[in-house]
């Protein structure tokens, strides 16, 4: 297969995975729950699905609801003081399967987290046990030829936490002045300001 065959069906592949999302009663509660959040945003995740998680926290910072990520291998080195109670947890992990993210979750429970937020593809995660809502992400097939590189699972992921993150903005009635006021620097805080 030449290269541009190959770039094309990626981009196919991962454009039918963000196609096929479901978004359910869950995700809409997700987007409610975050809105009526009386404690802070916490976003986790490891490894590919980690840096979404951090990516969705700064997305949040940027639209007016203030987020922080927290890495679950530093959690269990102290970084756990960050959370508290009426805390909002999301957790982020295509298997959910991933020891640390289970740890974070059940240690972030014992300290008063109000709501677990899962997004998850397979049917079988632990952390859907876990969750209180469950942002599924459905079957995906990675278009890697060895079938391992998460490429469309986290294009789903991605996209699953920017429709969150720009419902809660519009939900919360953020103003162009409001974004401009978190962007001061560069091209989109002089858009925001001119606007």
């Amino acid at each position: 297969m030449d290269i541009k065959q190959r770039m094309q069906e990626v981009l196919r592949a991962e454009a039918e995975a963000i196609n096929a999302i479901n978004v359910s009663q869950d995700f809409v509660a997700a987007v409610e729950v975050m809105q009526q959040c009386t404690g802070k945003i916490l976003t986790t995740g490891i490894g590919k699905a980690g840096h979404i998680a951090k990516k969705f926290a700064a997305t949040l910072c940027s639209t007016a609801t203030p987020a922080d990520f927290i890495h679950p291998a530093e959690a269990a080195h102290g970084d756990l003081g960050l959370v508290g109670a009426n805390d909002v947890m999301i957790a982020f992990s295509t298997s959910g399967k991933s020891r640390e993210v289970i740890e974070i979750l059940e240690m972030s429970r014992q300290l008063g987290v109000t709501t677990i937020i899962g997004v998850t593809s397979h049917p079988d995660s632990e952390l859907r046990e876990h969750s209180d809502l469950v942002l599924d992400m459905g079957v995906i097939t990675e278009p890697c030829p060895l079938g391992l590189t998460p490429s469309a699972s986290m294009a789903v992921m991605l996209a699953i936490s920017d429709a969150i993150a720009l419902a809660l903005l519009e939900q919360k009635g953020v103003t162009r002045e409001d974004y401009g006021l978190r962007h001061h620097g560069g091209y989109l805080g002089k858009a925001a300001r001119s606007g």
